[in-house]
């Protein structure tokens, strides 16, 4: 059994890697097989905090290869574009800003409807206070099926305190929104490490971890979206260096946006 153990303890980095390197290959070399869609475009949203803009900036890193260093943005922005024009890739990520309890902070939930069907330009700056309207000039009144949502992210931190009721009523609000609007949806569980001494200690726990297991299951269950579309991640965030074990889970939930996201652009070509 000592034996079988430290052979597995051995192999792992191996098979880490392996797929790492496989799992970048296939993000790096997509392409949307409609002429009109320059890209996939993946709307991202959760509670405050729960780091959304930390996994787009981990991102960055891992298809760049290297530690980069993100521009500052305003968390209200709602288009957060990775890559310049030697380092494209075919994802654009929407991060708005975080769902609060209560009616005037945090974003509207008819703001995140708005996005996915098209309607909001890039760029534009949600206000708390008052939703997107017609009238307002960050509203696209013709989007095309580029400007769409083509799949949607709900990003939750697996060490927040309980998130209160009416901020995962709207986070199941916006799903089911989705759902009738056909867009895929999946799931990110965050800042795993510092909700499990265990992962923390070797991530390699990841899937071991009977807290996190929970954490997932009790989020699935209060929000609709199943477990095997619900994906733990890391955030790069004091690390100097890229890791591979860090990478290929980052890999593994990119991997899933691009077939999804690949599977509604297919179905809505008309």
């Amino acid at each position: 059994m000592q034996f079988f153990e430290s052979t597995i303890i051995s192999i792992y980095p191996l098979y880490v890697l392996r797929e790492k390197q496989k799992e970048l290959q296939y993000v790096k070399e997509y392409k949307p097989a409609v002429e009109d869609v320059k890209h996939l475009r993946v709307l991202m949203f959760g509670h405050v905090g729960a780091g959304k803009s930390s996994f787009i900036n981990s991102v960055s890193n891992v298809l760049r290869g290297r530690m980069s260093i993100p521009a500052l943005t305003s968390s209200t922005t709602s288009d957060r574009r990775r890559g310049t024009s030697k380092t494209f890739f075919p994802l654009v990520f929407n991060d708005v800003m975080g769902l609060e309890d209560g009616n005037n902070s945090g974003i509207h939930a008819s703001d995140i409807t708005l996005a996915m069907k098209g309607h909001v330009k890039d760029g534009h700056k949600f206000n708390p206070i008052a939703p997107l309207t017609k009238e307002d000039y960050g509203y696209n009144p013709s989007p095309s099926l580029d400007d769409k949502v083509h799949v949607l992210v709900c990003v939750m931190s697996a060490n927040a305190p309980q998130i209160n009721a009416s901020v995962l009523q709207k986070m199941k609000k916006v799903r089911e929104t989705a759902s009738e609007l056909g867009i895929p949806q999946m799931a990110m569980m965050t800042h795993i490490d510092a909700a499990c001494g265990e992962i923390e200690k070797d991530l390699k726990n990841v899937y071991r971890s009977k807290h996190l297991h929970k954490k997932m299951k009790d989020f699935s269950a209060a929000v609709g979206i199943p477990m095997n579309c619900i994906f733990p991640v890391k955030n790069y965030s004091d690390e100097i260096d890229l890791k591979d074990d860090v990478d290929f889970l980052v890999l593994s939930a990119l991997r899933k946006m691009v077939d999804f996201g690949d599977d509604f652009v297919e179905k809505n070509l008309n």
